[in-house]
């Protein structure tokens, strides 16, 4: 026998022994546990034990809200309130940028910094005549269809259409001395009346700007249905506030002189849909 062979022998035979650990009472030394033991046993149950111990924290870690108390991981509710504020943010960032371009489209009435656009009706006409992409081709099916169907709605009093009419309250009564005109960009009409006169809401609507302006003076907008947009200038006083709702007819303000663009107690007047100067004496009579 080699000598390596004696050491790999020697190497079992250690392995192999066995002992045997004994737990004693210390008192009467009474034998109350004893296991038959040798190194491989033990080995084993060491490598095992060892894996079980990683695998449990593993599933700790991964699957188990005790992850949270390791350095290095977040907490599912801080992930949860995270992702909550990420969505409000970009909420409020949208509703941010809606208050801007309103902002800048009050910003434009005030200054009257506003571009229209003059449309050539007979031109569109001749384009409408003449461009094929916008003819309609119909048959005669559907031209008999129609012709009846006029026929019926004309003598049925059930099915007359009416025309909704728009009419506003006149927020002074006076004399215009200087009209609408937008090629010279006037977007409004100034009314010559008795000082200190009422100045009245022109319908329901709600106080979106009450400030003094050096150039215009004390100055109210009221937004109603519609998109529509009411300004009244050169005030001498003003009795609503930003954020309060007005009925048509109630005084808003008091006729008067301020501002440094102004030659004598007069209300300058003007009326926007959608961003667009409107001629304001198309909708009221200020006689």
């Amino acid at each position: 026998m080699t000598q390596k062979e004696k050491r790999a022998k020697k190497f079992r035979r250690k392995l192999l022994h066995k002992y045997r650990l004994v737990i004693l009472n210390e008192e009467t030394f009474e034998e109350r546990f004893s296991f038959k033991l040798n190194r491989l046993n033990v080995f084993v149950f060491s490598t095992l034990f060892a894996l079980f111990l990683i695998l449990a924290t593993t599933v700790i870690i991964a699957f188990t809200p005790l992850r949270e108390y390791i350095p290095g991981y977040s907490s599912t509710a801080l992930k949860k309130r995270a992702t909550q504020l990420a969505y409000k943010t970009d909420s409020l960032q949208q509703i941010l940028d809606v208050n801007e371009q309103y902002l800048a489209s009050i910003k434009k009435v005030l200054t009257g910094d506003v571009k229209t656009v003059n449309f050539n009706k007979d031109s569109l006409i001749e384009v409408a005549k003449t461009d094929p992409s916008v003819l309609i081709r119909t048959s005669r099916k559907d031209s008999l269809l129609r012709e009846t169907v006029a026929k019926e709605d004309k003598y049925n009093p059930l099915t007359a259409r009416q025309v909704p009419q728009y009419t506003l309250f006149a927020p002074v009564k006076g004399t215009i001395t200087e009209g609408y005109d937008s090629k010279a960009k006037h977007y409004a009409v100034d009314v010559v009346t008795a000082k200190d006169s009422p100045v009245k809401a022109v319908a329901d609507g709600t106080v979106i700007f009450a400030e003094w302006t050096v150039a215009t003076g004390y100055v109210i907008i009221l937004k109603h249905d519609n998109n529509l947009i009411s300004v009244y200038k050169h005030n001498a006083m003003l009795t609503k506030e930003q954020g309060e709702i007005v009925k048509a007819g109630e005084v808003i303000g008091t006729v008067g002189n301020t501002g440094e663009l102004t030659t004598g107690p007069h209300l300058h007047f003007e009326l926007w849909r959608d961003g667009f100067p409107i001629n304001p004496t198309s909708f009221i009579d200020f006689d």
